[in-house]
């Protein structure tokens, strides 16, 4: 292996017009210290600046992710820590630039968190799987994660 950095030529070049997607997210896999998703979302929300397009990202945290959607009091609560949510700013700064992020309501309600547990402007819908399909029908494209 060589210490020079090799070029990279982008051979499938994408820039859309229209973005609708729904992001399942239902357990936290990491890159680092940074969840995936999370790095994942910052992409696609920096490629759809850059194409300047339309778009309805919505991303809906359930399972074993939902702690991520907790503010610091529920969190240290739900994982028996006292150092508050590390994820709090990556979901706010998401949030600032237009992503709509959901709480399971299933996941919630196993947990016992309300409305009151969660960071600021996340909504809990339904159920997860309601919501995907709701999502679907109406013309997003789901993303595991």
């Amino acid at each position: 292996m060589t210490d020079e950095k090799s070029e990279l030529v982008i051979d499938i070049p994408v820039e859309l017009r229209e973005v609708k997607s729904v992001h399942s997210i239902g357990g936290l896999v990491f890159e680092g210290d940074l969840p995936a998703a999370l790095f994942h979302l910052q992409l696609l929300t920096t490629d759809i600046a850059n194409w300047k397009a339309a778009s309805e990202v919505i991303v809906v945290f359930h399972t074993n992710a939902g702690h991520a959607t907790l503010g610091d009091e529920a969190y240290n609560a739900s994982r028996n820590i006292a150092t508050g949510n590390p994820y709090k700013k990556l979901v706010a700064d998401l949030i600032d630039i237009g992503v709509k992020v959901e709480l399971c309501g299933a996941t919630a309600k196993v947990n016992g968190w309300g409305n009151a547990d969660l960071l600021p402007r996340i909504k809990i819908n339904l159920d997860a799987m309601a919501r995907t399909i709701q999502l679907v029908q109406q013309g997003f494209v789901k993303i595991t994660e």
